[in-house]
């Protein structure tokens, strides 16, 4: 540690250039990571309300109903139907109108419709799905949001590419700029690397402090990157809450497993910082491996 804070002090102007370039990629790569999982989590969120709802006239047999269900549960593009009868919908509507004795006077189970409530295995299958309870006899009214999933996965799809070509400039950008600082910095002890080459020194040996400096900023640059994000995080967190009212929780499902992204958690803050630390360490590990390629061989 003496040594890095020794040759930190004799190349100070450097060594501030190398800590705030980091600091600002990886402060940027943050803000992705955390939009883009919590953008997947509004999705896969969407995903899980019923996407098409279709409600039938009141005179529709029960039995229609069903085969409707039969038919929509055998076509392979449904992940589950959910049935709803008029007195489902009735002990729905005296919830939701508790307070309000009035409208619960006016209202009885006769005149609510029955529905399905349908969840499709791909968004992709959506519209297929309306159009198909669309020409159903009996049917009243499809509700589909089409226009907000469809949005939403355009949105997705945009911010995948955009992100990918995003990180890739950001890290030929950063690798290239802290491998100029490298080759100032190394060019500087030119002479000591020569001594220590004659006097037997290992290219590792010669190495190591400079690797273990590019280390030393790639940890500080994420530790304080990391910091001030999480101090904007939950300084906005009252209005990000507020805004987000009615939605309890957004995950990531995984096949082993399930990732809370709101509300925030330590578990999904702590692999954050452990993502955007490697890869604090390794674009400065990498710029110095090749930085010292010229010099050491």
């Amino acid at each position: 540690m003496n040594k890095i804070l020794t040759s930190i002090r004799r190349t100070p102007f450097q060594s501030l250039a190398t800590f705030s370039l980091l600091f600002f990629t990886l402060f940027l790569s943050i803000i992705i990571i955390f939009s883009l999982t919590f953008l997947y989590g509004v999705l896969g969120y969407i995903e899980t309300r019923p996407q098409v709802t279709v409600y039938f006239k009141t005179q529709t047999a029960e039995n229609d109903i069903f085969k409707i269900r039969d038919e929509l549960t055998n076509s392979g593009k449904v992940l589950s139907v959910k049935y709803v009868s008029k007195n489902d919908a009735f002990k729905i509507y005296k919830e939701l109108n508790k307070d309000n004795p009035l409208l619960l006077e006016m209202v009885s189970s006769d005149i609510l419709p029955a529905s399905l409530e349908v969840y499709a295995k791909k968004p992709e299958f959506l519209p297929e799905i309306a159009n198909f309870l669309n020409s159903k006899p009996g049917v009243d009214e499809v509700n589909f949001q089409k226009i907000i999933i469809d949005r939403l996965i355009n949105l997705t799809n945009i911010v995948k590419k955009s992100i990918f070509i995003f990180f890739a400039f950001l890290i030929f950008n950063a690798v290239i700029t802290l491998l100029t600082i490298g080759h100032f910095k190394i060019a500087l002890k030119k002479d000591e690397i020569e001594l220590l080459r004659f006097l037997g020194a290992t290219s590792f040996y010669v190495k190591k402090p400079f690797l273990a400096e590019g280390v030393f900023f790639g940890l500080t640059s994420s530790i304080v990157a990391f910091s001030i994000f999480s101090g904007i995080l939950f300084y906005f967190y009252p209005f990000i809450n507020s805004y987000m009212k009615g939605i309890n929780n957004l995950s990531l499902n995984f096949n082993f497993y399930q990732l809370t992204v709101w509300p925030i958690n330590p578990i999904f803050l702590i692999i954050i910082f452990f993502i955007t630390t490697f890869f604090g360490i390794s674009i400065s590990t990498l710029a110095t491996l090749l930085a010292t390629k010229k010099y050491i061989k």
